[in-house]
């Protein structure tokens, strides 16, 4: 496989869109959040988008054609789909084993004592019985 860098005609396919998109949002999502707490889906449609829309017009695409502008922003929808789909990929790699929910032990005073943990809610049975306790009190 020969190894080269971004060309105009490459960059006006899905796969290369999609991943200079990919690059350019996660490069400077940050940057982005922190001026501007905007969702980071509608900004990768805008840098597909622009990506997009420079490609064609490098490539020879007339400018003046408002088709070549509807079509690109239908486009950006699908390369920024791609995008985010790299994003997702690249977190969680096919193969990986998912992550474990962790065990959380309750407190050995509480289980000696037996106790209601207070981090759980109360179960329902427990709910009504207070619920006629304090009913009956008033």
């Amino acid at each position: 496989m020969e190894q080269s860098f971004f060309t105009w005609e490459a960059l006006s396919t899905m796969g290369g869109a999609s991943l200079l998109t990919f690059f350019i949002v996660q490069y400077t999502k940050g940057l982005l959040d922190r001026y501007l707490p905007w969702p980071t889906d509608y900004y990768a449609v805008v840098i597909a988008f622009v990506v997009l829309l420079v490609a064609q017009l490098a490539v020879g695409a007339n400018g003046a054609d408002w088709r070549l502008y509807a079509l690109t922003f239908a486009n950006a929808f699908l390369v920024a789909a791609a995008a985010a789909q790299m994003q997702s990929k690249s977190l969680h790699p096919p193969g990986a084993n998912p992550p474990q929910p962790q065990r959380i032990d309750l407190p050995a005073t509480l289980q000696q004592s037996g106790e209601q943990d207070p981090r759980r809610p109360k179960q329902h049975a427990e709910l009504s019985s207070q619920k006629a306790q304090d009913a009956s009190s008033t």
